[in-house]
């Protein structure tokens, strides 16, 4: 049974990382893709450090755990992060949100091609929803007059490389908290960034608007730091339902909040797209009263 304690720390969740994503598309306005990626990640994995040390969990990896920081880091925290910052940059916020969110049916879909897991028909049925999706919204970028359907590429490419680090993350033996596994990923990720950004986008002026330091200090005490600390505080514990009912509203809600914060009006394409979405993981994620058919 989730408490009354677990259910506002899930609509918190939710609503931080949903609001994140038009919060991001706002940033960019002043701050290059990289560097934004690169500040926002470094402090929050700073600050995580920090309270988990006071907490006192174990922060230092020893010996083979660093490989394991390595292996799951790249899919799971720089390829995700790195190529949904791409993707919003040249995305309506609530476009990459819906897109980026297709990564639980890759996660099962690559179980299936790579591992020999069952294909059923609820996976299938994801696979149609998700299909249908990328093809409102791949429409959409194709005839609108400033569409940049390449940022499609960019999140399909970033929810195949998280699908691959949450199939890498079920099938490793780790010794280390996960805590201290999440913020180890995040700071070698950082690093990796800043020296990506160095090379490839100008410096920054750091000359910024009030809203705009509002908007770096959200992603990196929010989305990196208090949203993840209510994830690991609740994650061990909530049935797996409730779980899936969380990461289904967090691209709608990404994509009604950016109305507000970088009034973009969604089409009926993205309602449309996240509400097929939305049926593709609850499909894959709600579990089911009875055994899955296979075909």
């Amino acid at each position: 049974m989730i408490s009354r304690r677990q259910i506002w720390g899930l609509i918190a969740l939710t609503l931080m990382w949903g609001i994140n994503w038009p919060m991001m598309k706002y940033s960019l306005r002043e701050l290059s893709p990289l560097y934004f990626r690169a500040l926002t990640m470094s402090f929050g994995a700073l600050w995580l450090f920090s309270f988990y040390r006071i907490k006192g969990v174990r922060m230092w990896p020893q010996g083979a755990e660093w490989r394991s920081v390595i292996t799951l880091g790249l899919p799971n925290v720089l390829g995700w992060h790195t190529l949904a910052i791409l993707g919003v940059k040249e995305l309506a916020s609530g476009r990459a949100a819906i897109l980026g969110f297709t990564m639980p049916i890759w996660t099962v879909l690559l179980g299936v091609l790579v591992f020999r897991e069952k294909l059923t028909r609820r996976i299938v049925f994801a696979m149609l929803a998700v299909a249908l999706t990328i093809a409102l919204l791949t429409f959409n970028e194709l005839t609108a007059i400033t569409g940049k359907p390449r940022g499609i590429v960019w999140m399909e490419l970033a929810a195949l490389s998280w699908a691959a680090g949450t199939l890498m993350m079920r099938r490793a033996h780790l010794t280390l908290p996960m805590e201290t596994l999440t913020v180890w990923m995040l700071i070698l990720a950082s690093v990796c960034l800043w020296l990506f950004a160095a090379v490839l986008e100008p410096w920054p002026s750091w000359q910024f608007s009030g809203p705009m330091w509002g908007s770096l200090v959200y992603g990196a005490l929010i989305n990196y730091g208090f949203a993840q600390i209510i994830w690991f505080g609740m994650a061990r514990h909530l049935p797996p339902a409730t779980s899936a009912m969380s990461i289904m509203a967090i691209p709608l809600v990404g994509t009604l909040s950016a109305t507000l914060i970088v009034s973009e009006m969604p089409g009926w394409q993205d309602l449309v797209a996240v509400l097929c979405v939305m049926a593709a993981i609850a499909a894959v994620l709600l579990p089911s009263r009875k055994p899955a058919t296979s075909l």
